[in-house]
Order: structure tokens, then C-alpha cells, then sequence
């Protein structure tokens, strides 16, 4: 009985300084202090890896977690029902800085800069040409420019003369944007070459941007009527169009960023992307407000189209040298490509 005693007083002795010696439980940040810089991200309806807008959006918040410090955190959003809920909870903890992703939640996002004046609100793809708030920037992006450079380059590289894009909702003016581009551009190109673009615009937002199956359907179904380039344009649907298309040995060409690097199953078919520089573009305006600085009203980003990958060699010279050409002129702003800032009413 004393040996026993002995070995849960030796056991009780050891467990006490095992924990002290344990670390203790990382405290919640309190946002509210002046030196701590907090910024929280909202996704619209999906998923913040979803290899497109949310995810970019999101790495340049970890950018800003990396290079400037930021304490950062994310909220992924279900249901648009919930857009004002999820921004109201990083207000609620004081965070210097929320970051609101997509045209859809720019109504919310406007509202709660109204409300939270204190509060810096950076809007990804929400114009706000149409009324400034003093803490609210609006990263927007020249999306006709980027679709109307892979739409040139899709009307240079068909074969049969048919191409096709799989979009999100026209309703939202940079998904138009695209997709009108594309037409605009494949048309520059050759007037005679068929641009069939598709936008899934027969459900609702919480559907739009989210149905893969929809839009691999929809590439197969193009593919069987002779399109030889497919263009993917609206978050994880037009990922579906772009894999059904690599599914067939088909060109197909991304959307916001490199997707080369997001989208490996498509990679040997990835012709090359539609790039808005969204994670430069976030990074670069939350550095600004965490310097004092953010702008308010529209602060314009960066478009341009992704390297050709493992494709190059199949990319004429003077194809390539025509890429160069359009893109000097589109910046220069030489060359318009003619499409509206969004859907004309009918």
C-alpha cells in the first residue's frame, strides 16, 4: 500500500510539472487594440479554395498576414441570406479591415461601411462609380479586356472555327464583361468565326457560380457541335466547363487567375487564362489601409492572360506575336474592345 501510495504521489508530482511546463492555449487576438492589425474576408457563395475568385481574393489577404503582420481570418459564405450576418461578425470584433468578395455582396458591403465608419471595407468587384463611401474602396477590373485578349486567342487557334464560353449569370457585370469580351475579341480576330457563350443564368446566385456538372455538361454538349476552345468563366461552374473540356482534348482556357496552377487535371489541355491580378490587387489595398491610406470610391486592377504552359509549342510564332500586339494596345488604350460596362436593359 505505501509503494502504491508512493508511485501516485511520484505520478501527481510529475503530471503538476509536465503542466506547467505545457503551453498555454493561444489567446483570441483583441482586435480592438491599436497594433493589432485584423483583417477578415467574406467569400460570396462558396468556398474560399474554390481555384478561382474567393481563393485569390483570400491569398492576398495571406499575403497581407505574411509581409504586413495582419492577424487574418476568413468566413465562407452558404447563403446570401447571410452576407450582412458574416460581415457584422468581424465588425462586432473590431477588425481594421473586411474584405468582401464579389459584385453580389455589394449592398451589404455598402451598408456596413455606412454603419461602421471606424472600419475600412475593401469591395472585390464592386463598382462604386455610382457613390463613394469614405471607407470603402472597390477593387474593380477591366474583365472585357482580359476575355477579349483569350477570345483573340481562341479565334487564332480553332480549327474548325467554332468556340465557346461557359459563364456564371450575366446579371453580374463582370462575368458580362467577360463574356463579351470573348465575343469581341475572337470577332477582332475573324468576323466569320462562331462564338457560342452560354451564361447559366436560369438559376439563382446561390447556384450560378457553383454547378461544375452544369458546366461540363454544357463544354460536352458545345464540343459535340465542333467547338475546339472552350472558355470557363464563373468560379467553380466554368471549372467544370474548362475539365469536361480537357476531359476531350479540347483547348481550354481559364479565368481570374493562372489556373494552370489550380486546376491540374486540366493542365495539358489549359491553353491559357483570363487573368484579373485579384491577389495583387487585395494586397495592395489592404497595405494601403493599413498605412492610412485606402482611397475611397473605384481603385482599378490589372488584367491581362496567363503564359501558355505546357500548349507553347503549339502556339504559332506570329499567333504569340499578335497576343503582344493587342495586349500593347488594349493598355495603351489603342485598341477598344466596344463591350458596355454591363448588360444593356432590354
Amino acid at each position: 500500500m505505501k509503494k502504491f501510495s508512493l508511485l501516485m504521489a511520484v505520478v501527481l508530482a510529475l503530471s503538476l510539472v509536465m503542466s506547467a511546463c505545457a503551453p498555454a492555449a493561444p489567446s483570441k487576438p483583441d482586435c480592438s487594440k491599436a497594433d493589432v492589425f485584423c483583417v477578415g474576408l467574406v467569400t460570396d457563395v462558396g468556398k474560399v479554395n474554390d481555384k478561382s475568385f474567393n481563393q485569390t481574393a483570400w491569398e492576398g489577404v495571406q499575403q497581407a498576414e505574411k509581409e504586413l503582420g495582419a492577424t487574418v481570418q476568413y468566413i465562407e459564405t452558404s447563403d446570401a441570406k447571410d452576407y450582412a450576418k458574416n460581415i457584422d461578425t468581424f465588425a462586432q470584433a473590431k477588425y481594421k479591415v473586411i474584405v468582401t468578395v464579389g459584385f453580389n455582396l455589394g449592398e451589404a458591403t455598402t451598408a456596413a461601411a455606412k454603419k461602421y465608419p471606424d472600419i475600412k471595407f475593401i469591395g472585390v468587384d464592386q463598382d462604386q462609380s455610382a457613390g463613394a463611401v469614405a471607407n470603402l474602396a472597390g477593387l474593380v477590373f477591366p474583365e472585357d479586356q482580359a476575355g477579349f485578349l483569350v477570345g483573340a486567342l481562341a479565334a487564332q487557334m480553332t480549327k474548325s472555327k467554332k468556340i465557346g464560353a461557359i459563364c456564371g449569370t450575366d446579371a453580374v457585370p463582370p462575368v458580362w464583361r467577360y463574356g463579351e469580351g470573348y465575343k469581341a475579341g475572337a470577332k477582332y480576330i475573324d468576323p466569320t468565326v462562331e462564338v457560342n457563350v452560354i451564361y447559366h443564368s436560369d438559376v439563382g446566385f446561390d447556384k450560378t457560380f457553383a454547378d461544375p456538372e452544369w458546366g461540363k455538361t454544357t463544354a460536352l454538349s458545345m464540343i459535340d457541335k465542333g467547338v475546339d476552345v472552350v472558355f470557363g468563366a464563373g468560379g467553380n461552374t466554368g471549372n467544370g466547363g474548362v475539365q469536361g473540356a480537357a476531359s476531350k482534348g479540347v483547348y481550354a482556357i481559364g479565368v481570374d487567375t493562372d489556373q494552370y496552377f489550380t486546376l491540374p487535371d486540366a493542365q495539358k489541355m489549359l491553353l491559357s487564362s483570363a487573368m484579373k491580378l485579384e491577389t495583387p490587387g487585395v494586397f495592395a489595398l489592404l497595405k494601403l489601409a493599413k498605412d492610412g491610406k485606402l482611397p475611397s470610391g473605384n481603385y482599378t486592377g490589372t488584367a491581362g492572360y496567363a503564359p501558355y504552359h505546357d500548349l507553347d509549342s503549339q502556339v504559332p510564332a506570329a499567333v504569340k506575336a499578335k497576343m503582344e500586339q493587342i495586349a500593347k494596345d488594349i493598355t495603351s488604350g489603342a485598341l477598344k474592345t466596344g463591350v458596355s460596362p454591363a448588360k444593356p436593359a432590354n
